[in-house]
């Protein structure tokens, strides 16, 4: 089997420790206003893609994939020097405001143009949206089996054994490559990027496509082809004062009282 081309989807999101501001004309987020960074449970994804390129030793490949604004090449930037091989940005105006349906039209597309690849790894959801449906769509899309919510993923060749965890019974699902999967945030742990990984990023390929690279139409994509919108929004409310149980000798009780007053038990 000739070595293994994986494609990691990534997104670059606001930063959620950050406040959180939206344009007042269409509800979306002013992300020019707001910090951002490699969405934390695509960090996962990543590395196992890591993993099953470095245990397997046989050359293979890591691609990371983002679409968004300038900024989200800080994503890939991350992700280059965690030790992905090369990435791709693909960045259109045109983009601006798009849901989950177009946004799993444009990975697709530029999946296809990627071309040669064996899997392709996602995070189980963004850490912004958390629609967590981009992966099952892009399976669709591509026309491959998706293999969902894995907390352990094992390639034997082609063949791909994925375990998942759920609240009652624990499944073990297989799939032959090309596949999609998408990862919990049990899976691993993800690196840092050590000094050495800073530097090589800096030396490997950054790709920048617009639509009309990877074949999308503008009228396709945008809030303007949405199926979902946004109609209203409000600031986060202020954190209030929580309640001080001073212990007199019942502090105990109160405590339990107020647990059970506000349903935590």
């Amino acid at each position: 089997m000739s070595p293994m081309k994986i494609v990691v989807c990534v997104k670059h999101v606001p930063d959620a420790a950050a406040s959180r501001r939206f344009d007042d004309s269409d509800h979306t987020v002013d992300r020019a206003g707001v910090d951002g960074l490699l969405s934390e449970l695509d960090e996962y994804a990543l590395e196992e893609a890591l993993k099953i390129r470095d245990t397997a030793g046989d050359g293979g490949e890591v691609v990371v994939l983002t679409v968004g604004p300038e900024p989200a090449s800080d994503a890939v930037r991350k992700s280059l020097q965690m030790g992905a091989d090369s990435g791709v940005h693909v960045v259109d105006g045109a983009i601006a405001g798009s849901d989950a349906l177009a946004t799993s039209q444009v990975l697709a597309r530029a999946i296809d143009r990627i071309g040669g690849w064996d899997l392709v790894l996602c995070g189980m959801a963004s850490t912004d949206g958390s629609m967590g449906v981009v992966p099952a769509m892009l399976a669709e899309r591509l026309s491959v089996p998706q293999l969902t919510y894995a907390a352990e993923v094992v390639v034997d060749g082609t063949q791909v054994t994925v375990r998942r965890d759920g609240d009652l019974a624990t499944e073990t699902v297989e799939a032959e490559a090309p596949l999609v999967i998408s990862v919990t945030d049990q899976i691993n742990e993800p690196r840092y990027p050590s000094f050495k990984g800073i530097m090589a990023a800096k030396k490997k390929p950054v790709d920048r496509w617009s639509l009309a690279d990877i074949g999308v139409d503008p009228a396709d994509v945008g809030l303007s082809a949405a199926w979902s919108v946004v109609a209203s929004t409000e600031a986060r409310p202020p954190r209030s004062q929580g309640e001080v149980v001073i212990d007199e000798g019942d502090g105990a009780g109160r405590l339990v009282d107020y647990l059970v007053g506000q349903k935590f038990v």
